[in-house]
């Protein structure tokens, strides 16, 4: 599907609304191949054509955005800003995978009456949430 840019005239003015699609989720990597193998790996997501040095799990126009891992000289620092949740049908079980992955379990769980959230962290300590709703 393709943004759909609509020009409407009001009065004297121009007014463009776009419908914005999110595409794609970038995270800066040292070493991308590494994060890409995590990810593909918790998601079931299939890399698919990259530029050199870079990996996207997914292709242009699946129904999620696809994630890409682009170099970068530098480590992550402080806290990320944005994160993805990812929704898991056992905590504890998810937990034990993402570690087994190479994840970190940052220390963080919070428990609602609605489900529990656990914070994450991959291979480069990108943090993300797993969730799981009860």
């Amino acid at each position: 599907m393709r943004p759909v840019c609509v020009s409407t005239a009001y009065g004297d003015r121009r007014v463009v609304q776009v419908a914005n699609i999110v595409s794609s989720v970038t995270f800066d990597c040292v070493d991308p191949q590494r994060v890409a193998r995590f990810w593909s790996a918790l998601l079931g997501r299939e890399p698919g054509p990259s530029q050199d040095g870079w990996v996207y799990l997914g292709h242009r126009g699946d129904p999620q955005p696809r994630l890409v891992f682009q170099p970068v000289p530098e480590p992550k620092r402080g806290k990320v800003r944005i994160h993805l949740d990812v929704t898991v049908s056992d905590v504890n079980e998810a937990i034990d995978f993402v570690t087994a992955l190479g994840g970190q379990f940052t220390g963080e769980r919070h428990d609602y009456d609605e489900g529990a959230v656990v914070v994450m962290a991959d291979p480069e300590g990108h943090e993300f949430c797993l969730v799981q709703y009860y």
